[in-house]
């Protein structure tokens, strides 16, 4: 859609809640078994999470500049194709493509199979298969809602918004009432036995960044909004304070528990802690809370997914673009583009497991958000005269803090999970070859 034809009608507080409910949504609830696992220590565990909100509240400070700035439907990819070029904004979509979105809905897929077997007293080392059909069907199902329209699919991601905020809501207040045995001290801060400080801290944070990400999608409507250069800003920065406070408080609650051994040692532990609060009943109630949260994530994914591939293919930017572009007839949703994005996802689910998936994407998509921090800096130097109506404070040095701290998650990465790295970055440069025949073909035409 042309910018000059979309209605300005996003204020301050739909972009507030834009940021704290795409924000807040699985990560919370399963990834305390990544972070505990590798720091192996309830004190760096805490410190991984409050580390990763302060840097993602830099990132959203010094992305909030360019979202100010270059208040354009796209986002992310219109701040790196005005600093970088054509290329890298590509690389980005593709990554998005075949990626970032179609891992994020296999992950949450593959949770809400593992949080539903759990639901009915099984484990999940003995159902991987069950768990896999289950995520599939799920899949199906959103993707067959979002087929019916927007409004469909923007009524499912109501409910589900109201309702994960009750299993938090519940344990944070109960869990931080809760009169426990379980042993738990904040200092010193340090590493679980036999584990090295530095590696524990960046696979911890590198685990907190899935349950962070979501903070810059909010950009993609800054062509909506009506005062875009004051209220995103303010949105970014508030939602993320409050998000950060949040799983502050219920990592505590959790740890008021259950060990941070106990948290890494299980597949669901916001399920097990509320059971512990709760007992059965109590742990069942706030378990469908948070089935209900999860499924709501997916649909939010699978909704905005499809609108990538189809987006490229306006602009005639994959091969078998008329493919990509056709939209139903009725409702108006791009049918073939959602299609392809499930299709990946399915192989994903079958490949991969939760943490290893949300691994590569955060991996992957933190390349782009490094690039987007430098390109603050770069504009900065290349285009002093453009209108910033908000500048990110502290310049340069929360940009740069953003930038070094993007830099270690991508480098740790690279040298901690060396083969992961390397499929993330593998399946992004096949967009290479793709970009380029795109181009040749657009020329000689």
């Amino acid at each position: 859609m042309p910018q000059q034809d979309l209605k300005k009608e996003i204020g301050f507080l739909a972009a507030l809640t834009t940021v704290i409910g795409t924000v807040i949504g699985a990560g919370v609830f399963f990834k305390p078994t990544a972070v505990y696992g590798a720091t192996g220590s309830a004190s760096l565990g805490l410190i991984a999470w409050l580390i990763g909100g302060l840097l993602t509240i830099c990132a959203g400070l010094t992305a909030a500049e360019l979202s100010a700035a270059i208040p354009e439907t796209g986002g992310m990819m219109a701040y790196l194709k005005r600093t970088y070029g054509n290329l890298v904004a590509f690389l980005l979509g593709w990554a998005q493509t075949v990626i970032y979105f179609p891992a994020n809905i296999a992950a949450l897929a593959i949770i809400f199979g593992t949080q539903t077997i759990s639901l009915f007293g099984l484990t999940a080392n003995d159902n991987q298969s069950l768990i896999v059909i289950i995520a599939i069907a799920t899949a199906l199902f959103l993707t067959l809602m979002n087929f019916l329209g927007a409004k469909a699919a923007g009524a499912i991601q109501t409910i589900a918004t109201v309702c994960k905020l009750i299993p938090l809501v519940l344990i944070i207040i109960f869990g931080l009432l809760h009169k426990g045995d379980v042993p738990f001290q904040l200092f010193p801060v340090e590493a679980g036995a036999d584990k090295d400080f530095l590696t524990a801290l960046g696979s911890g944070l590198l685990a907190t960044m899935f349950a962070y990400d979501g903070w810059i999608l909010v950009g993609n409507i800054a062509g909506e909004m009506k005062n875009p250069k004051k209220d995103l800003p303010r949105a970014i920065i508030l939602g993320l304070s409050a998000v950060m406070t949040v799983y502050l408080l219920i990592n505590v609650a959790f740890l008021m528990v259950m060990s941070a051994a106990s948290l890494a040692g299980t597949d669901t532990p916001a399920s097990d802690a509320a059971s512990l609060i709760f007992g059965a009943f109590g742990g069942k109630f706030v378990s469908i809370g948070i089935l209900i949260s999860v499924f709501g994530s997916i649909n939010g994914y699978v909704m905005t997914g499809m609108r990538i591939p189809y987006a490229m293919a306006t602009e005639n930017k994959l091969p078998f673009s008329k493919w990509f572009g056709r939209l139903s007839k009725k409702s108006k949703v791009p049918y073939n583009s959602g299609i392809f994005i499930l299709f990946i996802a399915v192989i994903m689910m079958t490949i991969g497991g939760f943490n290893t998936l949300t691994d590569m994407l955060v991996f992957v998509i933190w390349i782009f958000y490094t690039m987007t921090f430098a390109a603050v800096l770069i504009l900065r130097k290349r285009e002093p005269d453009l209108q910033r109506p908000y500048r990110v404070p502290l310049y340069p040095v929360l940009p740069l803090i953003s930038l070094l701290g993007g830099l270690f998650i991508v480098i740790n990465t690279l040298f901690t999970q060396t083969t992961l790295a390397l499929w993330g970055l593998g399946i992004t440069a096949l967009g290479l070859p793709i970009y380029f025949a795109m181009k040749k073909n657009h020329i000689n035409n």
